[in-house]
């Protein structure tokens, strides 16, 4: 865990950050600068540099942050409306800070 990592800080309560969701392994959080009118995080409180940087042991983080995103999906009322997950990985692929999140996007207009 690196100590200038702002997703670490945010999972350790270290900052303002509203957390929607929490358990042992995850914090959900609204995303600062959204990109649709619903845009959550899915963060695991275990430090991931990024998907590149996953083990084999990191399986039962990523299918419980699949099943959160799914669960917040309704939560927030964008289950039946439809919603995106995404992951960018790496510089080039859009990701910014380098602590694995997956990206719950939706809530347009039809």
């Amino acid at each position: 865990m690196l100590n200038d990592c702002l997703f670490c800080n945010i999972s350790k309560g270290q900052t303002a950050t509203e957390i929607l969701f929490e358990n042992d392994t995850l914090v959900v959080f609204k995303d600062i600068n959204p990109h649709a009118p619903v845009h959550l995080l899915i963060v695991p409180k275990k430090h991931i540099r990024s998907i590149n940087d996953l083990m084999d042991d990191d399986q039962p983080i990523l299918a419980e942050m699949i099943m959160i995103a799914r669960d917040m999906a309704a939560t927030v009322g964008v289950s039946q409306s439809g919603y995106k997950l995404l992951f960018n990985v790496e510089k080039g692929g859009g990701q910014v800070i380098f602590h694995l999140h997956l990206h719950l996007i939706g809530g347009w207009k039809k």
